[in-house]
């Protein structure tokens, strides 16, 4: 199994797995499916560390060359035959409905019917096979209520599994929950994600950016660790889905005391990803 790594918009991924026998390929939140961005420097991000009150700082690595979906579909000489997205936000599912018309027959999965283009709506535990890859499906509501992760292995290969987890797992971090309880959402980040194999690579890559096991989160990641005593004490708290919603407050405070992106860059943005028109000349 090799995995491609597309940077794009300011802080966002999408992937492309390859099954190297069959050649056949399967995408991962297409956000856009012609372009992506060039990264012109190091980008760091920063995510807070509740034991201590300070942040964790997290490098991107430049990389000097701008890659664009399907010129890495053609380059690999694989079949892109399969859209895999996580939820439906426009940073991780625009893509699928332009994808969809420049490749008929593309199959675009997901659990929420909100997704793009979606094709065929997954539920949870339900077993994808990509050749000798196996996608099992998780529902990890927490973010959105239909959000769904991929936990991806091979059949005799050495190489760990990985899971792609969209905004419901990141690196020392979790995407904001924005339409489930407390509960659902410690359900999905503890009981589902947290119980895989900790050598299972969150989002595996092959470009140089952060490395992240499902063991490594779960000894630094508080959203994992809301059992343990420090967080249960920071928090103020005792009941697990108590204590992830003092941390997601705490958390948005965090993010809200942050400069926020001013309207004029926003525009710009929106304009480069093609999600505003020029307008048309006279």
């Amino acid at each position: 199994m090799k995995v491609k790594v597309i940077p794009v918009l300011e802080d966002n991924y999408m992937y492309l797995v390859i099954e190297e026998h069959t050649r056949e390929a399967v995408a991962v939140d297409v956000a856009v499916p012609k372009r992506a961005r060039p990264l012109p420097g190091a980008l760091c991000t920063r995510a807070w560390r509740p034991n201590t009150g300070s942040h964790l700082d997290h490098l991107h690595l430049p990389n000097s060359h701008p890659f664009q979906l399907l010129e890495i579909v053609g380059r690999e000489g694989v079949s892109l035959t399969t859209v895999l997205t996580t939820h439906h936000h426009w940073d991780h599912a625009r893509g699928n409905t332009e994808l969809a018309r420049l490749l008929p027959g593309l199959v675009v999965l997901g659990a929420d019917e909100r997704i793009c283009a979606l094709t065929r709506r997954l539920v949870h535990g339900e077993e994808l096979r990509f050749g000798a890859i196996h996608v099992r499906c998780l529902l990890t509501p927490g973010h959105t209520s239909g959000h769904m992760s991929y936990f991806l292995w091979e059949d005799e290969c050495l190489d760990p599994p990985a899971v792609f987890s969209g905004d419901a797992l990141s690196v020392a971090g979790c995407g904001s929950r924005l339409e489930t309880t407390a509960q659902q959402m410690y359900h999905s980040l503890v009981e589902t994600l947290g119980t895989l194999p900790p050598e299972t690579k969150r989002d595996e890559d092959d470009v140089p950016m952060v490395p992240s096991t499902l063991g490594e989160e779960l000894l630094y990641n508080p959203f994992l660790r809301v059992a343990e005593e420090p967080v249960r004490k920071f928090t103020g708290k005792v009941a697990p889905a108590e204590v992830l919603e003092v941390l997601c407050r705490e958390r948005a405070s965090f993010e809200r005391a942050a400069e926020p992106l001013q309207p004029q860059a926003q525009a710009l943005l929106a304009l480069q990803w093609g999600l505003l028109s020029m307008p048309r000349p006279k």
